[in-house]
């Protein structure tokens, strides 16, 4: 185990036993705010350049959106937590060879947006914003809180989209936290302390977030008419059983307009740049349903950072 994580896992138990409201506070400290900002890579540059860039503000910051194309049939695309809007410039190069216009964001407390943080309401604020703006959207390609945030934006906001892919999707917002604890080791009590922090401080007055930011709740809701669920096998934080679990939701209801497409070898955050993933989406839009082969990983390497 990381030092650093060791360190903040032993601070936070024991601090627990003393005052568990303070301990809770440290803990809602870190759950709130990104390990970093992920850069833009060498490879990702040329593709953001050639980007129309604007401004939305949300929350505590201001988000910064790229777009791509002529605006003719718009593809929105939407990072997760600690991601940026670059790491889809894999996806932005084969969606503009389709004549397709990609609209991607950097959200608050990410990439080059301003801010410290972001929260899924900020995610869900941002689909809307660029859907008025821009939409109705063909396609909605989605990277783990993403998809959550997407669901959301479907189920509050009357977000539309003909098709969804959802990438290595959070289930729900009651999965973040318990993976946040279970990663840092932290004992219930302190799991607990974080939620009602949560509850108080980010959704004052809401009856049940917890039941609220559901994937599985919102599924079948959406109104897309064909979806394409991607989830990698070596993923280690979210787990692929959510994505079977959603895949198998959706199927019962729209079958073989609903597929789960499983790579291997690429993790949870590299996914969204592999070039066979890229491939599958492509056909994916093309096609109108989903892609039957599972993808495979790309060889050529790639950094695991955000």
């Amino acid at each position: 185990m990381d030092l650093a994580v060791t360190v903040v896992r032993t601070a936070l138990n024991a601090a627990s036993y003393v005052s568990p409201g303070l301990a809770g506070k440290a803990a809602f400290r870190l759950f709130r705010k990104p390990r970093g900002r992920s850069r833009l890579r060498p490879d990702e540059r040329p593709v953001m350049d050639r980007a129309e860039v604007g401004e939305i503000a949300v929350g505590g910051g201001t988000a910064i959106s790229y777009r791509w194309g002529t605006g003719e049939r718009p593809v929105l695309l939407v990072h997760g937590w600690e991601s940026r809007g670059s790491r889809f410039a894999t996806l932005v190069t084969e969606l503009l060879d389709l004549g397709l216009s990609p609209i991607a964001f950097d959200a608050p407390g990410h990439g080059e947006a301003t801010g410290e943080t972001m929260t899924i309401v900020d995610l869900r604020d941002i689909i809307t914003a660029l859907d008025a703006e821009h939409g109705p959207f063909e396609t909605v390609v989605a990277h783990s809180l993403g998809v959550t945030a997407t669901f959301v934006a479907a189920q509050e906001r009357g977000v539309r989209a003909e098709r969804i892919v959802a990438i290595s999707g959070v289930p729900d917002f009651a999965y973040l936290v318990d993976r946040f604890c279970a990663g840092l080791g932290l004992r219930a009590r302190l799991n607990r302390e974080l939620r009602g922090r949560i509850e108080r401080e980010l959704f004052p007055g809401e009856t049940d977030i917890w039941s609220r930011f559901s994937v599985p709740r919102t599924g079948t809701a959406v109104g897309a008419s064909s979806f394409l669920v991607v989830h990698d096998e070596d993923d280690d934080m979210v787990d692929p059983a959510a994505s079977r679990a959603l895949s198998a939701s959706l199927s019962a209801t729209l079958g073989d307009r609903a597929r789960l497409v499983v790579t291997r070898g690429l993790g949870h955050r590299r996914i969204i740049g592999d070039r066979q993933v890229a491939a599958s989406v492509r056909d994916f839009v093309v096609s109108g349903t989903p892609a039957r082969a599972a993808a495979a990983p790309d060889p050529s390497p790639r950094t695991a950072a955000g």
